[in-house]
């Protein structure tokens, strides 16, 4: 099998969690940097990433790294590739583009360019002068940064946060991969319960869900490499049995529950879990936060609470914190792990956290607040 060098895009902040993953499916070598993490694999590795990864954007295959200061260094260099590898006859080939303090700042003409290089590349390889890019879809992009220019493959195509379960949409849902992302962070595990009491959609119980069942987030949608001339589908059908193979069955039916005030939401999440194959161990119930209790010991609040981002809704959410504190941290053997874009969040909820960490969510900047319950005691 050939080695690839292989990207796994991440929403900033998320650069750790991703760089666990990518090692917990046995790869090293390992190279973090800002949104992404590195390493090597061959065409089962491009499957297993795509499948396994639950924090990760998408998964690009490196195809060439090279500094260009002009269009005729970045048409060159872009030419001598080896596009006609990864590109049939037929290939559909869109390119997008971005450059962040590069000579090259005008991404329209760097994708042109890249697009003609690529185009007079192939020309020569398959002795044609014209291409109706009616086949398997290659997005290429090119990434200027500091005058390097990367090109890349997206293997996945949509979006790793799209798992195939969410059909219904809510008025601001929170993106899979952040959910997961959270999950990971607050090292919650299957042996204690966990609830988010503003679960909307149901995105975090069902996140949490997949997690505890050990189902691929990937495993029920398609993906862009799965139509390419150079991963056989013998590797793509073994690959997904391996994963159905690892499901856990038989689990705790009340590990995770999910509420919400609005019915409408209760009923989207319950179908999206049954979508997504883990109903059997998420209780999802009607409940507005004002009733929310607990006598349960030891257990995990996750949760993405409104933010309260325009002007006139502050005081409510104000209100809604500072009643998240009365709630929450009478419960001394709980961990709470919250995420929020209000500044003073700590401040209304009446505790500083044990932890924050910055991240982005739709493009919004927010706090991930983490507040450190204390371990169960051991069983003699």
């Amino acid at each position: 099998m050939t080695q690839y060098n292989l990207t796994a895009t991440t929403t900033f902040g998320m650069e750790g969690v991703v760089k666990k993953e990518v090692k917990d499916l046995g790869f090293d070598d390992l190279e973090v940097s800002n949104g992404k993490v590195e390493f090597k694999g061959n065409e089962k590795d491009i499957c297993r990433a795509n499948l396994w990864l639950r924090s990760a954007e998408r998964v690009q295959i490196k195809v060439g790294e090279f500094k260009a200061t002009d269009f005729d260094q970045l048409y060159e260099k872009t030419k001598e590739l080896p596009w006609d590898w990864f590109l049939t006859k037929n290939a559909h080939f869109p390119v997008s583009g971005k450059s962040v303090k590069s000579e090259l700042h005008h991404v329209p003409t760097c994708q042109s360019i890249v697009k003609k290089a690529i185009v007079d590349n192939l020309k020569q390889r398959y002795n044609t002068e014209w291409f109706d890019e009616d086949g398997p879809t290659y997005k290429i992009e090119i990434a200027l940064y500091k005058d390097t220019a990367t090109l890349t493959l997206d293997t996945s195509g949509q979006g790793l946060h799209k798992r195939g379960y969410r059909e219904l949409s809510s008025s601001a849902p929170l993106q899979e991969t952040i959910a997961s992302g959270m999950i990971q962070l607050s090292k919650w595990d299957p042996d204690r319960i966990l609830i988010d009491p503003f679960s909307g959609s149901g995105t975090i119980p069902i996140e949490a869900a997949l997690r505890a069942k050990n189902i691929a987030p990937g495993l029920n949608r398609e993906f862009d490499f799965e139509d390419w001339h150079f991963i056989k589908d013998t590797d793509i059908r073994e690959v997904k049995e391996e994963a159905r193979s690892k499901i856990k069955k038989d689990l705790n039916p009340r590990l995770i529950a999910g509420y919400d005030k609005d019915e409408d939401m209760v009923s989207m999440g319950r179908y999206h879990a049954k979508k997504a194959g883990v109903s059997d161990i998420i209780h999802f119930q009607q409940m507005d936060f004002k009733d929310f209790s607990t006598n349960r010991k030891y257990g995990y609040i996750i949760t993405n609470p409104p933010y309260g981002l325009r002007l006139s809704d502050q005081s409510e959410v104000e209100k809604l914190y500072k009643l998240m504190g009365e709630k929450l941290l009478p419960l001394d053997t709980w961990s709470y792990y919250i995420l929020s874009a209000y500044e003073d969040f700590e401040k209304v909820f009446g505790k500083e956290a044990s932890k924050r960490r910055k991240l982005y969510n739709g493009g919004i900047k927010v706090d991930y607040y983490q507040y450190y319950g204390p371990w169960p005691p051991r069983d003699n």
